[in-house]
């Protein structure tokens, strides 16, 4: 094997099982990038999603050759027609991935699924309904011990009705958020 025969190997083999997964991956996820503290795993992600996507294209792509090609398509090495279509889908790829901020400098926001109705915060209220009913048993306990101090008792019952009338307005307010 000559030097020439080695670099179109390696240089085909690239084309076929990386370079098009690689543009496409940036165009699908261009704020994932390879720096801070999670710069290892992205990386991993994106060699990974890069092989598996480069391989899907260039099934589908060879499909798609020899079902529409004229004449048939041939894989021969004499006949670079599927390595100009993949790199046809890198080029497109790498345009798209540039046009949505893929390499630019800062990394465009990253965009996730819209919560749906209710769905905001959910988390959040059920912890903070906890954190309210934790704080209820717990004045309600002060309270049985406090029987004999009547400003004590005074002061808890009116920290008791201020927790509650919290709770039952975020109560509230979530069961008017499903309920429209």
């Amino acid at each position: 094997m000559t030097a020439l025969g080695a670099g179109e190997a390696v240089l085909g083999g690239a084309l076929l099982f990386f370079v098009p997964g690689y543009f496409v991956t940036k165009a699908l996820f261009p704020e994932w990038r390879i720096r801070g503290p999670d710069g290892t795993r992205r990386l991993l992600e994106i060699v990974t999603l890069s092989f598996v996507t480069s391989i899907g294209l260039t099934v589908i792509v060879g499909f798609g050759l020899l079902d529409l090609a004229p004449g048939g398509f041939s894989a021969a090495w004499s006949n670079p027609t599927l390595e100009a279509s993949l790199l046809g889908v890198a080029v497109v790829g790498l345009g798209v991935a540039l046009a949505r901020g893929a390499y630019s400098r800062i990394p465009p926001p990253a965009k996730g699924p819209e919560p749906g109705r209710g769905e905001e915060g959910a988390w959040e209220v059920s912890r903070e309904l906890e954190r309210l009913g934790r704080d209820e048993r717990r004045l309600q306990h002060a309270l049985r011990g406090a029987a004999g101090n009547p400003a004590e008792v005074a002061r808890l019952t009116k920290e008791l009705e201020s927790l509650r009338s919290e709770r039952d307005a975020i109560s509230r307010s979530r069961e008017e958020d499903y309920a429209s």
